[in-house]
């Protein structure tokens, strides 16, 4: 039973020569990949297919081709099926690409019909991309799917050139301009228009078929006759794992580009959802599993989002089995989304915003913006809270704001110096557990690095901070540095390049959590720590580095780090053409701010053991069980809305006594104050 199709046909590994010890890397980019014609029908004549617009408009496949009598008006040399959807990233990304090869081709006898698959996507949205982007030709709902199994389509981004005796000439990709985990500029290669030019010139195309990075599609079969109430369906178990997995980005309004929150936008991506889970690329967490002893990594992280084993499993044994929905009254309770005006971490006691909108374009690639905020602070403040808010979330790749000396005018940054906030999807806001804080010093600025990426629609971003402070100093001082290696050299065409960066450890600390940094052509990452005495212990492993997704990795527990340790760095850089998203596999390349240089940038955040300012005893257990509790808390809370709900709760018949006002919601502060119930739970 063929439940779902992986893109393309083939799925290509792009990653050779792994470091030693490194788990299995996630194929995280994929551009389009010449395949073999024959093997997905290019040659072969299509039916004469039939099929209704959104206006209610019926055509027939052979009025446009085959000379059909009184039809002469109708007739053309092409006709190009565009599958496309208005959630699909890459879609979005080539919809205008699309716009423009329709009109070019318009007066050429070239006639486009786009072929949307999705149920779920509105038609009111459609007609708004329609008008947006101009697309001027045929627009198809293709709600039973008959075109795409027509055609064996395999993507959301696939198109087919079909001739005038109606043999498919030409299937795969528009070009290589987007794929998964990169976005170029420019194509370097332009597959449809070089069919057509090539079907107008009465010649072959050079690259007859292609893959098609896209979303997967997914072809529903019927229910296995022997179902069982102990059946997996989408009400009784799917609906939960993606809820607690999924939710907090694939809402409406949320940063991913579709939301999954009903049976049929499930069904809708369900092919894309088995690529990406069978893969490991979503959930989006890309350290190896501290669990498996071949991969050396000797700590756990409170907030790993990797998608538990049974989970995972249920999730693709239902897809693979036909995805049935099951009885609504298996349910879980609905809960209402945090309006996006709301702020995760409570009203804050400072809200600052970016002077001004920065327009975002809407296709190819934007360099790093960077702009200075002033606060005209008069004293030291403690932040115990920090949240950064886009505007326009579906543009924003990722965030920094670093600290800049008020007595500064540019808006230079030292990445070295550490950050105050970072902005990821679905990395939002920082709390600090209770006794900690960071800094902002008296005289302080802010500079903003904003990094935008294209979605296919020209708009506009206006990005927030908001902070909330501590109203005393805090016991434990929370600092963060940049162990970096600025004098990095990538030859051309390296494809396994390896650069390292250290720093020994002047003093007694405990570590919090560490976040890699790299560019486009950033392949893997490790963090080692060796003690004075010489063992060592891998902090980190990342075999699949994934630029999209700028992930902070925080332990379950502060580390505690002797003076005179060594923090090891090492990267691995692939500047070869086998990367897709590699901007020029033939130049030598060094550190620079752009993402088409290259940085090796280790962060760490940390407090020093001896150092304590506040006045709370001077018991390290304070620190250790408030983190534990904190970071408990935000991994239940998997929908960050700030609170935990009964059914949240893994020990409901407890809930009770830690709900002090029994609002029935669990907040951050009922927690720590619960610890001495919780703590025993977590194997203290």
């Amino acid at each position: 039973m063929k439940s779902w199709i992986v893109t393309g046909c083939v799925i290509v590994s792009l990653w050779t020569g792994i470091p030693a010890g490194a788990a299995t890397p996630t194929e995280v980019r994929q551009g389009p990949q010449p395949i073999k014609p024959g093997d997905v029908g290019v040659g072969r004549r299509v039916a004469d297919l039939a099929f209704t617009d959104i206006d209610g408009h019926t055509y027939q496949l052979s009025e446009w081709l085959g000379g059909a009598e009184g039809l002469e008006n109708e007739s053309c040399d092409a006709v190009v099926f565009a599958m496309t959807g208005i959630g699909c990233p890459l879609c979005k990304k080539y919809t205008p690409t699309l716009a423009k090869i329709q009109r070019r081709y318009a007066g050429r006898g070239v006639r486009f019909v786009y072929v949307n698959p999705n149920q779920s996507e509105k038609i009111s949205r459609l007609r708004a991309a329609i008008a947006t982007h101009g697309l001027g030709d045929v627009y198809v709902r293709d709600d039973d799917e008959h075109i795409a199994h027509a055609l064996g389509a395999h993507t959301t981004t696939e198109v087919f050139v079909i001739d005038a005796a109606r043999t498919l000439v030409y299937r795969g990709a528009v070009d290589d301009q987007y794929g998964f985990g990169y976005s170029l500029d420019a194509p370097r290669k332009n597959y449809l228009t070089d069919a057509l030019d090539a079907v107008l010139d009465d010649r072959r195309p050079t690259v007859s078929a292609t893959t098609s990075p896209g979303c997967d599609l997914y072809f529903q079969t019927d229910p296995p006759a022997d179902a069982s109430a102990g059946t997996l369906t989408y009400h009784n178990r799917i609906s939960r794992i993606i809820a607690d997995n999924c939710g907090q980005c694939h809402r409406d309004g949320g940063s991913a580009p579709f939301a999954l929150d009903t049976y049929s936008s499930v069904i809708d991506y369900a092919g894309m959802i088995a690529s990406v889970v069978g893969r490991g690329v979503m959930p989006p967490w890309f350290a190896a599993d501290p669990k498996r002893e071949t991969n050396h990594v000797s700590v756990t992280f409170a907030n790993d989002r990797s998608l538990a084993e049974d989970d995972r499993r249920d999730l693709l044994a239902w897809i693979e089995s036909g995805a049935v929905e099951g009885d609504i009254a298996d349910a879980p309770l609905r809960h209402a989304d945090v309006p996006s005006t709301q702020w995760h971490i409570g009203k804050p006691d400072l809200e600052v915003q970016i002077p001004k909108q920065f327009q975002v374009k809407a296709t190819g690639q934007m360099p790093y913006k960077h702009t200075l905020v002033r606060l005209n602070l008069k004293e030291d403040r403690w932040v115990q809270a920090v949240e950064i808010r886009p505007t326009d979330p579906s543009v924003v790749h990722h965030v920094l704001v670093f600290l800049k000396d008020s007595r500064d005018r540019n808006v230079d940054i030292d990445e070295e110096s550490g950050f105050l906030a970072a902005y990821v999807p679905g990395n939002t806001f920082q709390r600090y557990p209770e006794g900690m804080a960071k800094r902002l010093p008296a005289g302080s600025d802010l500079v903003f690095q904003l990094h935008y990426t294209p979605n296919g629609t020209e708009t506009s971003d206006q990005t927030r901070l908001g902070i909330r402070f501590s109203d005393q100093p805090p016991r434990r001082v929370v600092k963060n540095v940049g162990i970096a290696n600025h004098r990095i050299k990538i030859p051309p065409g390296a494809d396994n390049h390896e650069e390292t960066a250290s720093l020994v450890v002047p003093a007694d600390v405990h570590l919090l959590a560490v976040m890699p940094h790299m560019h486009l052509r950033g392949k893997a990452f490790r963090y080692d720590l060796t003690a004075p005495g010489g063992s060592s212990h891998r902090l980190l492993d990342v075999p699949s580095y994934d630029f999209n997704w700028q992930l902070e990795y925080r332990f379950n527990q502060p580390l505690a780090v002797t003076a005179g340790s060594r923090i090891d760095l090492t990267a691995w850089y692939d500047n070869s053409e086998n990367n897709p998203a590699n901007p020029d596999p033939g130049t030598t390349v060094r550190w620079g701010p752009q993402t088409d240089d290259e940085m090796m940038l280790g962060y760490v955040e940390y407090f020093e053991t001896d150092e304590l300012v506040g006045d709370s005893p001077a018991d390290d257990s304070i620190d250790t069980d408030s983190a534990r509790l904190i970071a408990a808390f935000q991994k239940v809370d998997g929908d960050n809305s700030g609170t935990i709900t009964r059914q949240e709760f893994p020990r409901p018949l407890l809930f009770g006594r830690i709900d002090a006002d029994g609002d029935d919601l669990l907040t951050s502060d009922e927690v720590l104050d619960a610890a001495e119930i919780i703590l025993p739970l977590l194997g203290r």
